[in-house]
């Protein structure tokens, strides 16, 4: 009796084992929490501005978490966390007609004025994505004063001095997230 529970006991690792090295049920758990939804639209913009796509996810999931219909209290709106008046703008300078604000609330407009911004930010700090991640969250206006007042250095080497800890923890948010994008969809 003790000799056939045995071998059922080694059976069920085994069959643990294989489906641990076949399924990898731990990548299926973290594409779980790490998507890829609204790819469609991530794709074409990210090519479009040249951007790494998993970036954008990475800074969707972080600001909004893929919840489209979200208002944050400083009323950043949508998927990317667009300010209004930062799209209006934005929107504008690719020609693209945003009304009211309740259009950034469509997908494909918040992800295409969104990532348009983010690579507006990235030509603006020299493709330097650590800086741009930080206006992003800051703003340029703060991000340029921290550089000019020597706070944090021009080639974003020194992010751990941001001043502001809610955007020094979303910029080290978004960069973890973007590496745990990279190595689960990479191949």
């Amino acid at each position: 009796m003790k000799k056939k529970k045995g071998i059922i006991v080694v059976a069920v690792l085994l069959f643990l084992i294989i489906v641990i090295f076949i399924f990898k049920p731990q990548n299926w758990f973290m594409k779980k929490i790490y998507k890829l939804e609204y790819s469609e639209y991530v794709y074409s913009c990210a090519q479009e501005n040249d951007i790494d796509p998993y970036l954008i996810f990475a800074i969707i999931k972080v600001e909004s978490n893929f919840h489209r219909n979200i208002q944050s209290k400083s009323g950043a709106i949508g998927l990317m966390q667009l300010m209004e008046s930062t799209a209006i703008e934005m929107a504008n300078e690719i020609g693209e007609e945003v009304v009211v604000k309740e259009a950034l609330y469509n997908p494909e407009k918040n992800i295409k004025i969104g990532t348009k911004y983010y690579a507006f930010l990235l030509k603006h700090y020299e493709g330097n994505s650590y800086l741009a991640l930080a206006a992003y969250n800051a703003g340029m206006g703060n991000v340029d004063k921290w550089i000019e007042q020597g706070i944090i250095k021009k080639d974003g080497s020194d992010l751990e001095n941001i001043p502001y800890k809610e955007t020094n923890n979303y910029v080290r948010k978004i960069v973890r997230d973007y590496k745990i994008y990279q190595n689960l969809y990479k191949k």
